[in-house]
């Protein structure tokens, strides 16, 4: 298993600085992550860093509570395309999912998704399943399965519970084949990561990659 294609080397933290986002952008570049995922600020730095590598620019929308006003998301997402992001992790809104509204929901997703498209982008949405009802997170499922979304992701890392194997694999059992599942928040290490990766996530958004990687090469 090539762990470290499943990784999205992550910094979100509000003090983060130019040199962090340097740091972390040339380790992922030594370990061939599959995507650096960085403060919408530095989506500009972290794509010239990056330039003519494998590794991916990933930002997020919305972050971390979900409740940005629409207009709001989609002014995030078209700055964060123009500075280089192909990739957004863009948090549901998530007062919306426990209130039930699921028209502001589809509206949401039906506004953002076209403007990803467009230039070609992906799209992971944050659900934050660790504070969700069972059903709540089924019903997100049913609603980006049927959009079409290129990830569901379980977390924002800021809620009081993170990414758990029971979380990933009811998502896994609630989403079409195609999408895929992004688990973060919590995982720090190689074990962890494994066990996640068997229920159905196929990225892993984690500030502790090359952790991660160290340990799955010392048990090689």
């Amino acid at each position: 298993m090539n762990t470290n294609r499943y990784i999205d080397h992550t910094i979100l933290k509000p003090l983060t600085t130019l040199e962090d986002i340097k740091r972390l952008c040339m380790e992922a570049v030594e370990y061939d992550f599959a995507a650096v995922c960085v403060p919408p600020p530095f989506v500009n730095a972290a794509s010239t860093f990056l330039g003519g590598t494998t590794t991916a620019v990933a930002t997020v929308i919305g972050f971390p509570f979900g409740y940005s006003a629409l207009e709001a998301k989609v002014a995030e997402t078209v700055l964060a395309i123009i500075d280089g992001a192909t990739e957004l992790d863009m948090v549901a809104n998530l007062i919306a999912i426990r209130g039930g509204d699921w028209a502001y929901l589809e509206k949401e997703i039906a506004t953002i998704l076209p403007i990803v498209r467009n230039k070609q982008c992906r799209i992971k949405v944050i659900i934050e399943s660790g504070i969700l009802l069972e059903e709540e997170i089924i019903r997100c499922c049913e609603l980006y399965g049927k959009y079409g979304v290129d990830f569901v992701k379980t977390s924002t890392g800021y809620a009081e519970k993170g990414a758990t194997v029971e979380a990933v694999a009811l998502m896994r059992k609630n989403l079409p084949a195609n999408i895929q599942i992004k688990a973060s928040g919590g995982i720090r290490t190689f074990a962890f990561a494994k066990e996640l990766i068997a229920a159905g996530a196929t990225r892993i958004g984690t500030s502790s990659g090359v952790a991660i990687m160290n340990e799955a090469a010392a048990l090689q």
